[in-house]
């Protein structure tokens, strides 16, 4: 049996690989997305849609954009968290700050997060002395503290509220309350392996090892993710329409299974297969109104901090490229002029001066 098993991993290493499951898998969920949005969206009024939008009151909007920044300046931590991790404590926060919404901003709407925002993590990290290794390790920790969050939220909530999931996944509420416990189970289980021993958090083997966060910290790091992901949550909720009532955690559980969605189909934007999630997970709800809500989110959540993010990269690298290499040959400049016009006295040498003998000397 062993051998058996053996050999279909190697041979499914050799012909499909991990890699190409995954964007098999991505492909699936984005067309599946795609295929129920188009379902969903027949027969929907765009003038009802208008008129929902302007039904959002304009307190509640600011509301959510003051949850949106929280979440982001929460968002700013997990790559902070990070760098303290893997020791590189010479980065400062609004580096880091910088990295982490930027690369979470840009990445997230091109699509493809892992290569997107490693790349501008390696762009402005690479400054201080990181290497590509040491970048691979921030997105590493960051990505742990995102799913820690995730899984520890979601647990809570699909255990509290199982039937709020019932409606995405098709499973019933007692299966669904299973599966938290599992996720609520497993993260004990993280604990309790933490704590063995600091030799098993070494992860990784020729030259790539990580050491991860200990027991203490990596509550601090769960935390990280479950104070972003209340922001999000909660900004949502704040747009959702009046009618009919819907409680927060189970508002809780639907937005992070969509979220999660979005986030495994590297979408970008999650454009489709977030909102479709949404959709099919919350049908007490009027098509156009719920769509109106999406829409105000997406426009907070991803238009705006994606354009803010493109304008501070961008006036980054103008300044890099322009500004920098201009002040250093003024710099120069000035030093070779102020060299040459130096005063000859300054740099000719001491004219012999004759020396005056005393007549006792003389004798």
């Amino acid at each position: 049996m062993h051998r058996l098993l053996t050999t279909l991993g190697r041979g499914f290493k050799e012909r499909i690989g991990w890699k190409r499951l995954g964007i098999a898998a991505s492909l699936l969920i984005i067309a599946f997305a795609i295929t129920t949005l188009v379902r969903t969206l027949k027969g929907v009024d765009t003038g009802v849609i208008l008129i929902a939008l302007t039904d959002i009151s304009p307190h509640r909007i600011v509301l959510a954009a003051l949850c949106v920044i929280g979440a982001f300046c929460t968002l700013t931590f997990y790559d902070f968290f990070a760098l303290r991790t893997i020791g590189k404590k010479h980065v400062p926060y609004r580096i880091a700050a910088l990295s982490s919404f930027t690369s979470y901003s840009i990445g997230h709407n091109i699509g493809a997060t892992v290569f997107t925002g490693g790349a501008i993590r390696f762009r402005i990290y690479s400054d201080y002395g990181l290497s590509a290794v040491d970048v691979a390790k921030v997105c590493f920790l960051s990505g742990l503290t995102f799913w820690l969050g995730n899984t520890f939220v979601l647990g809570i909530g699909m255990a509290l509220h199982p039937w709020a999931a019932s409606a995405m996944d098709q499973l019933p509420p007692a299966i669904n309350r299973l599966i938290a416990l599992g996720a609520i189970a497993a993260i004990v289980a993280y604990f309790v392996w933490l704590t063995l021993g600091e030799s098993r958090r070494e992860l990784g083997q020729n030259g790539w090892k990580v050491m991860l966060p200990s027991a203490p910290l990596t509550l601090v790091q769960i935390m990280i993710g479950v104070v972003d992901l209340g922001f999000c949550a909660l900004a949502m909720y704040l747009l959702m329409p009046m009618q009919p009532d819907i409680d927060f955690i189970s508002l809780a559980v639907v937005f992070i299974l969509a979220t999660l969605l979005g986030f495994a189909s590297h979408a970008p934007g999650s454009i489709g297969v977030f909102d479709a999630a949404m959709l099919v997970a919350l049908p007490q709800f009027g098509r156009e109104q719920l769509l109106a809500t999406l829409v105000v989110f997406r426009i907070l959540y991803f238009m705006i901090p994606f354009g803010i993010a493109i304008s501070i990269m961008g006036a980054r690298e103008l300044w890099l490229s322009v500004v920098v290499p201009w002040q250093k040959r003024r710099r120069l400049s000035e030093a070779y002029t102020a060299s040459a016009t130096a005063p000859a006295s300054a740099t000719a040498p001491t004219p012999h001066r004759p020396v005056k003998v005393l007549k006792s000397q003389q004798r």
